[in-house]
This record gives structure tokens, sequence and C-alpha cells, in this order.
């Protein structure tokens, strides 16, 4: 009986450890399964894909000095930013 029980008890442990892999890291695993069933898809040629930010810049221009202004800038002078830099 207490092999039994040890056993049933191991499978419970299994089966919740699954489970709580596959909900902590379902972003990542949602992207490894479209990637594998992606490669095993026979009809899918990557050079069929077409990118429009083929020629985007790898690294865009930041946005430095921007002036941020509102109506109740005096009302609330914390709440208000006076310059935001990247």
């Amino acid at each position: 009986m207490g092999a039994i029980t040890s056993a049933a008890i191991a499978i419970v442990a299994v089966v919740l450890g699954w489970i709580t892999i596959e909900i902590a890291c379902k972003p990542c695993l949602e992207q490894g399964r479209q990637a594998i069933d992606r490669n095993l898809n026979p009809d899918y040629d990557p050079d069929d894909a077409v990118s429009s930010d083929i020629r985007a810049p790898l690294n865009p221009a930041a946005v430095t000095n921007v002036e941020v202004h509102g109506d109740d800038d005096d009302a609330h002078p914390k709440a208000a930013a006076s310059s935001i830099t990247k």
C-alpha cells in the first residue's frame, strides 16, 4: 500500500511541476513551439517572407530634451515634466 501511495504522490508532483513550468515560461515556450512548427512546415519558405523593416536603422536616433507643457503646470509643478532625456 505504501508503494502505491508513494507512486501516486510522485506522479502528482511531476504533473504539478510540469504545469508550473508551462505557466511560468509560457511566452518563451510559445515562441519556441511556433519556431519548431514553422521549421517543420514543408510549405514554409523563409525567402518568401518579406519584411518592411529590412532597411530600418539598427540604432534609431534617440529623442532628447523634449519639452512637455500642460494647462495645469502651475497647479501641480511636480506632475509636469520640464524635460525628458533618454
